[in-house]
This record gives structure tokens, sequence and C-alpha cells, in this order.
């Protein structure tokens, strides 16, 4: 059985542990709600562009472009989006799980730190690693787009799929994989970041009828021109969505371990409380066995 002293000092570190998580739960709750906003503002920007260009790719019969170009898929490429730092609860196991699921012959790009041990770990093909900030830029965004891009137009890969965590809600965030190249069909590109918000607006706007737009110097030149730039917000809107999940997976972990540390805290001071009652109890037993014995 612990002693008095044991069960003190436990109760200290136990405190200093609820100390430094409820630090960690209070910066991850400012960062989180700025990661969500950021999230949920790029969305609209993305329908509204992948409108424009469905609605212009109608009026042009038989085009093509060389990232819609399909190939029989022999080499697959994946960017796995995870986080650079841990204490996040399962959001980079889950992600790990999705990311096993490939073969082994699967050539990876990994955004984040944590995915790039993982791989590295697990032995899988690391074709590049990158990383980003707390407030993911546009140019990290394009740098990755590119890589992959590159790859693709390059012959190195045949399809290039997408491992990453869409916020849905502060409590839940969902691991989904989406093929970013070669884009099937104009209208496939409204699907990549997910939510209810893509489906909302693609029901209005049928609703509301097609648009009529004039292009320059032609429509074909101007989709030529504007795919890639939209692969490359398509990523950066994934860094938004993955960046807002893993904010708000650490908030709730480290919420979570807080209140453990206070309850375990209530149990070891019950079991205090009890340990020093006996001890008083049984000094006062051998003082009056004392006396008795004296007294006779």
């Amino acid at each position: 059985m612990p002693s008095t002293r044991d069960i003190r000092r436990r109760i200290r570190s136990v405190k200093n542990t609820s100390q430094i998580t409820k630090a960690m739960q209070m910066v991850a709750s400012s960062k989180m709600r700025k990661a969500q906003l950021a999230a949920l503002a790029g969305r609209p920007y993305a329908i509204l562009m992948n409108q424009v260009v469905v609605d212009a790719s109608k009026d042009i019969q038989g085009f093509t472009h060389p990232l819609m170009e399909h190939r029989e898929i022999h080499k697959r490429g994946v960017l796995a989006v995870s986080t650079d730092k841990g204490l996040c609860g399962a959001l980079n196991a889950n992600l790990g799980r999705e990311v096993l699921k490939f073969d082994k012959s699967t050539i990876y790009v990994a955004a984040g730190r944590k995915g790039a041990q993982f791989l590295a770990r697990t032995k899988r093909n690391l074709a590049a690693e990158f990383t980003y900030k707390d407030a993911p830029l546009f140019a990290e965004a394009r740098a990755m787009s590119k890589a992959l891009q590159k790859m693709f137009l390059d012959g190195e890969v045949d399809c290039v799929d997408v491992i990453f965590t869409r916020f849905v809600n502060t409590l839940t965030q969902k691991v989904e994989v989406r093929r970013l190249l070669p884009i099937g069909t104009l209208q496939d590109l409204l699907n990549l970041t997910g939510g209810a918000e893509e489906g909302a607006a693609s029901k209005a706007s049928a609703a509301s009828g097609p648009l009529e737009h004039l292009f320059e110097p032609s429509a074909e030149q101007v989709l030529g021109a504007i795919l890639p730039h939209f692969i490359n917000f398509i990523v950066y809107q994934i860094l938004l969505e993955a960046k807002a999940s893993e904010h708000s997976a650490r908030m709730v972990a480290m919420k979570n371990a807080t209140d453990n540390a206070k309850q375990l805290i209530k149990d070891l001071t019950l079991e205090y409380n009890k340990l020093r009652q006996a001890n008083i109890t049984k000094e006062l037993l051998e003082i009056t066995t004392a006396q008795m014995a004296l007294g006779n």
C-alpha cells in the first residue's frame, strides 16, 4: 500500500500535468476558432469558381486537358495531409489506417511531419515532404500541387489521390480519400472538399439556371489556364480543412485530458484522506491500548 507521502507526490504530479493540458486546451481553442473560420470561408470561393468552370465547359465540345488524361493505373501517387505535432487524439492514427490500405508500390507525398514519420516508419515510398503553417499559405499549397501535377504529367504516376481530414464540426473530423488527378469530369471538382454547403450551392445554382459568360481570348484557353489554378486552390482548401480538424481534435483531446486529471486528483485525494484517517485511528488505538495496559 502506498504511503501518504507517495500519494501527495502523485497528486502534485497530476496537478502539474493538469495545468499543462489546460494551457494547451486554451491555446488550441484560440487557434481552432481562426482555423475553422478560414476553412469555412474558403468553401464559397471553391464552389463559385467550380460553377464558372462547369458552366464554361458546357459550351465546349470535346475539351481536353493534360490534367484530364485517363490512363491505366500502374503507379499511384498519394498526398497524405497530416499534422506537424501530436496530442490531437486519434487524428493521425485514423489517417495512418487509410494510408496502409494502399499497396507498397504507391508513391507518397507527405504534408506534415507526423505523416512523413509514419511513412518512413512503415517503409513506404516517400517522394517528398512538405510542411505548412498554422495558417496555411496559398504558396505552400501551390508548391505541393505543382509537385503532384509534375509527377502526373511526367508519367511518374497514373493518378493522384489525397488523404486528408475534412472538418465537419468541433467534435467530428472525417478522414477522406479523394481523387485529385486525373480530373474525371469538371463537375467532380465540386466534391473534392466535401461538406453540405457544396450540395446546397449546386442545387441552388441548378435552380437558378445556367449563367452566360463572355471569355477572352477563348473559353478553351481560359479553361486551360484556370484548371491548374483551381487544383492549386483545392489543395489549399484541403490544408485549411486539415488544420481546422487538427486544432479541433487537439482542443477536445486536451479538454478530456484535463477532465481526467481532475477526476484522478479527486480519487487520489479520497484515497489520501482514507489512508490518513486509518493512520490516525491506528495511532488512537495504540494510545488507548497503552493507557489501558498502564492502568492495569
